[in-house]
């Protein structure tokens, strides 16, 4: 497999190690969803909601630009009281906004894991209640058809084959697509 664009997550320090160590030049996005999570959890339940508008800012940004301003006034306003919410964005800054470096039609599929998350989450509630009682073959069997299922109605990925684009082998260059898919070898 060729090393992907783009890979998305959240904070598992493994998964990152293994990028790093397996595809050094694929770029990282950190999920927004988990962020703020994470982020709010630091502040008290009165300053929530007000914090979590200002982080919609950054990730709702028109522009790159727009999105660093958004970003470091949310540090300015925060730093002096909240040190540990302020440093938890900081450190992430940069896999926080990779998403801005690709082409606005992509941005609402790659800036977060949740719509990958979501579409499994019914596989994983089953499974897990379904543990032990079937086969190696129909758990298998039902977790396809449960994944058919979820992708035809109510979990189906909006801009599904542009995220495959991104991840298979698009190249982009100051915003533009180039044409640059990998030739199958028969």
């Amino acid at each position: 497999m060729n090393s992907p664009n783009l890979a998305i997550g959240d904070g598992a320090l493994g998964f990152w190690a293994a990028v790093d160590q397996i595809y050094p030049d694929t770029r990282q996005q950190r999920c927004w969803v988990h962020k703020t999570a994470n982020v709010l959890n630091k502040l008290p339940k009165s300053s929530q909601p007000k914090a979590k508008k200002r982080l919609q800012d950054i990730w709702m940004a028109e522009t790159k630009a727009d999105a660093v301003k958004a970003f470091d006034l949310f540090i300015e306003t925060y730093a002096d009281k909240y040190p540990k919410v302020a440093q938890c964005l900081l450190k992430d800054q940069l896999e926080l906004l990779t998403f801005y470096d690709f082409p606005a039609k992509h941005w609402q599929s790659i800036r977060t894991t949740n719509p990958i998350e979501s579409t499994f989450a019914t596989i994983r509630h089953r499974t897990k209640r379904s543990k032990g009682c079937l086969s190696r073959d129909t758990m298998l069997h039902m977790m396809f058809k449960l994944g058919l299922c979820a992708e035809k109605r109510w979990r189906r990925l909006r801009g599904f084959d542009y995220l495959a684009k991104v991840i298979t082998g698009i190249k982009f260059n100051d915003g533009v697509e180039v044409q640059e898919i990998n030739q199958k070898v028969a």
